[in-house]
């Protein structure tokens, strides 16, 4: 067995109850409920209280642009005071939160204003957080491991669609919210109570530090004064625009293909399945090779998705297809953001760095579906906004080729150079 073999297997031995501890987290937390339960309830809000598909979705934007300004704020904090702490607070505020939306009323503006509190409290229980704690326990098998992590983004899209629609169909979409919020408060945190920590000094994986054992990267305004980090932060956003509204508003895509709600909850899971064979496909491929090269064809796939659920009478198997794919390139992209921003920035403000780029991601994921929602309303169809986004999948695949090589990172001091040396 090669030292480098026995490195990779030690990371595993050595963070396996950490990483345990990041997949339920992720699983139950902000980042994956809210937009799982929402398709499900849009057409029960809608016959309820007469709202439209931009009105209702309008909440779920609110949420996504509130907590993204948030994030470089979450990160720094995790930076400061470590990971524990900021995910069990998030966790918990989020848990309460999210029940409490059975009460909302019949008000638009209640029901917006719920939304905006979610934003304020649910930030920490998401990959901004979590990522931290699996790049400060693996560096060889990094994409790996934050594959394995956001396969609790599967997890939840796998159940929480299935759970949410016989709900639904059994009880009505209120109480939909106190059941799915029992996820974190039954298992995010007692795991992450029991077993998230970052690594002590000797724990640290070799390539974390640097020969008197500090941690190596740049500071944020370093980064931020770096041509690849707004290359990464314009791709990012292109795509989460894209696939944001189509996630959303894929129940009511398919719905205008004579979908019933039980085959669109199936698709959904499909979707999910393509999410987590993505993350962990994804995540082998970006150990081992360069990762624009690797996210070009995949961030493709998309495209054909878009092209797919455009028109009104494809049949189910495409659908499906096109979901899978949509899920797929999802998952690759999810697994990058938090790849690349470790490779080329480092791990010394990395829950800053992170949260700045996960700022666009948020954003725009948010902003999206109210958009794509609002286009449905205006022209009876998301044939133009599923146009569009067949052209957003394609330049910000391409756009990541120009990040070029990753750099040699050093430990960051106040008279380094703002952009590292390139390898």
């Amino acid at each position: 067995m090669t030292a480098e073999t026995d490195g990779k297997k030690g990371e595993f031995r050595s963070g396996r109850s950490i990483l345990v501890a990041c997949v339920a987290g992720v699983a139950c937390g902000a980042s994956p409920l809210p937009y799982n339960v929402l398709p499900i309830i849009i057409g029960p809000l809608n016959e309820e209280f007469g709202w439209g598909r931009f009105e209702i979705v309008l909440g779920l934007t609110i949420f996504g642009v509130i907590a993204s300004f948030l994030a470089p704020v979450l990160g720094g904090m995790a930076d400061k005071y470590g990971v524990r702490p900021v995910a069990m607070w998030s966790l918990a505020a989020f848990s309460a939160v999210f029940a409490a939306f059975a009460f909302v009323p019949g008000q638009l503006w209640a029901w917006w204003a719920m939304w905006a509190l979610l934003g304020l409290v649910g930030i920490g229980s998401t990959p901004v957080v979590f990522s931290r704690a699996v790049n400060m326990w693996f560096v060889k098998n990094r994409g790996l491991a934050l594959g394995l992590m956001l396969l609790g983004t599967s997890l939840a899209g796998f159940i929480v669609p299935q759970i949410a629609r016989r709900v639904v169909e059994g009880m009505g979409w209120r109480e939909v919210f106190p059941i799915i919020a029992l996820l974190p408060l039954l298992i995010a945190l007692p795991l992450a109570a029991r077993y998230l920590r970052e690594p002590r000094t000797e724990e640290k994986p070799a390539g974390l530090t640097d020969s008197r054992g500090r941690v190596v990267g740049v500071t944020a305004s370093q980064a931020l004064r770096d041509r690849r980090f707004w290359i990464l932060w314009v791709s990012i956003a292109a795509i989460a625009f894209a696939y944001g509204g189509a996630h959303i508003n894929m129940v009511q895509i398919l719905a205008q293909h004579g979908v019933a709600l039980a085959d669109a909850a199936n698709v959904m899971s499909i979707v999910a399945l393509g999410i987590m064979s993505g993350r962990i496909i994804m995540g082998a491929l970006l150990d081992r090779f360069w990762a624009p090269g690797v996210a070009l064809p995949v961030l493709l796939m998309p495209a054909l998705s878009c092209w797919l659920l455009m028109g009104t009478s494809t049949a189910l198997g495409p659908l499906m297809a096109a979901g899978f794919l949509l899920g797929f390139a999802a998952g690759a992209e999810s697994d990058l953001i938090a790849f690349l921003a470790g490779k080329y920035f480092g791990m010394a403000q990395f829950g800053r760095i992170y949260g700045l780029l996960y700022l666009p991601f948020g954003l725009f994921s948010a902003l999206s579906p109210a958009i794509w929602g609002l286009v449905r309303d205006t022209q009876g169809t998301y044939d133009p906004i599923l146009a569009v986004a067949i052209g957003l999948f394609v330049f910000g695949g391409t756009l990541l080729l120009f990040l070029g090589r990753y750099p040699v990172l050093t430990v960051p001091e106040p008279d380094e150079s703002p952009i590292p040396a390139q390898a």
